[in-house]
């Protein structure tokens, strides 16, 4: 099997190919880097592997939540290259990519959102499967609430910004944490391998990101009343 995978959700970019079982992966800094680089550094992972765009099996990305930007840049990437080589689009969501680097069998990631609010889900990995528990949902922290019965490994960008103020009735429940872990190409593969293996693809106009909050910045209004500048 062979995937071409993207992910740009948060400034810290990546791309990634999977051939068979094995990953290759190339790192992206900084969100003014995304479009720039991106089909630069796609075009030299499948140069160096010596593959063609018709040779992949389908093209993955991270659809979000995250940087409204980013997660159109790689939509639109994907859907480009799948359009032009005929094959398939696999939107993959980027909390449950993140969930991989977890530790243990229930993890809860959770990123920052901006503007005072977290994208969150649960979900239980099994090798490189993320079965989503708790679906992907943008709040504010002190509204952070995990899936009962079980401890949770914490992942993700939300708990180093919002440390203060996630509730401690969840911090309590926590088995663990890694606050510097992002979504990577990589885990956006490897999941993506599974969508493959079962048929799950799309036609490439079919494919969008996932959003989670439609807002994109604060009114003036709101920034006031939260203490910030007009």
């Amino acid at each position: 099997m062979k995937i071409l995978a993207i992910e740009t959700s948060c400034e810290h970019a990546s791309v990634a190919l999977l051939v068979d079982d094995v990953v290759v992966d190339r790192r992206l800094e900084g969100h003014a880097n995304h479009s720039e680089h991106l089909l630069a550094t796609l075009r030299t992972l499948l140069r160096d592997a010596e593959l063609s765009i018709a040779t992949l099996d389908a093209i993955a990305f991270g659809a979000g939540p995250g940087a409204f930007t980013g997660l159109r840049l790689a939509c639109g990437v994907a859907q480009g290259l799948g359009m032009g080589a005929g094959i398939g689009v696999v939107p993959i969501c980027s909390l449950a990519a993140l969930a991989l680097q977890g530790e243990g069998s229930t993890v809860f990631a959770a990123t920052d959102a901006r503007m005072g609010e977290v994208y969150s889900a649960a979900y239980r990995v099994e090798g490189e499967r993320a079965i989503q528990v708790q679906v992907p949902a943008c709040s504010p922290p002190q509204h952070l609430a995990l899936p009962a019965g079980e401890r949770w490994f914490g992942v993700g960008s939300a708990f180093r910004v919002h440390e203060a103020g996630i509730p401690a009735s969840v911090v309590a429940r926590l088995s663990g944490r890694n606050s510097t872990a992002v979504p990577r190409a990589a885990d956006v593969a490897r999941l993506a391998a599974g969508e493959v293996r079962e048929g799950r693809m799309l036609a490439p106009e079919y494919a969008v990101p996932l959003y989670v909050r439609d807002k994109v910045a604060l009114t003036t209004a709101e920034r006031l009343a939260r203490g910030g500048r007009a």
